[in-house]
């Protein structure tokens, strides 16, 4: 089963996630927006819960049910990342938010994003991380979500989006504390060695 076809059949439950998970979904909120900026694109928008409050006006996903249940104050394309439907420099940034893990070609979708944008934000879930291990241990026993994510490490993201003509400016990461626990964590600014041990790091890339 493809992973737009999953986030199609159990687009709700994926966005109770954040419900049940309020206090760390406000954390990872707030690192977003500490990098957001004006006239955004948010590739793999989802059902734009991090859209709100950090500058997003569109958003572009694989999924038409996750699709329905985003605000209807960004508007809203159904498409995949590879293959954007927007004209050159057409945005300030984009954003991908826990997105890169699950799309068929990375590369070609930060090649997409660096036509149509001069500045990239890219927040994930590194691998090695604990939340990462958890996570991709659950996606080996068959998680419905995780099953089909290829987690990164920091580095990783950074040398694939040189390759699309990025470079690294600033790193904010929160969730320092283990997976179990559930609070608020203020997000800040740390370097890659820190960045590669938290369970949600954003990357702010400018063009070469």
């Amino acid at each position: 089963m493809s992973s737009s076809r999953i986030f199609d059949e159990k687009a709700e439950k994926y966005d109770s996630w954040y419900e049940r998970n309020r206090l760390i979904y406000l954390s990872e909120l707030e690192a977003v927006r500490m990098l957001g900026c004006e006239k955004a694109v948010e590739i793999g928008v989802g059902t734009g819960r991090f859209a709100r409050g950090t500058g997003v006006i569109a958003g572009i996903d694989p999924s038409i049910a996750m699709l329905k249940l985003a605000p209807s104050s960004i508007h809203r394309v159904q498409g995949v990342g590879e293959h954007l439907p927007f004209r050159s420099r057409a945005f300030a940034c984009s954003m991908l938010i826990v997105t890169l893990c699950f799309v068929d070609d990375p590369l070609r979708v930060l090649e997409e994003a660096s036509r149509i944008s001069e500045k990239l934000i890219v927040c994930m879930v590194p691998r090695e991380s604990p939340w990462g291990k958890l996570y991709s241990r659950l996606g080996r026993e068959g998680h419905p979500f995780y099953s089909h994510a290829r987690f990164y490490s920091v580095g990783e993201a950074i040398e694939l989006a040189s390759k699309a003509g990025f470079k690294p400016r600033r790193i904010i990461s929160t969730l320092s504390y283990p997976p179990g626990e559930k609070r608020f964590e203020k997000p800040r600014e740390v370097r890659l060695e820190e960045a590669e041990s938290c369970g949600f790091t954003c990357i702010e890339f400018v063009k070469e």
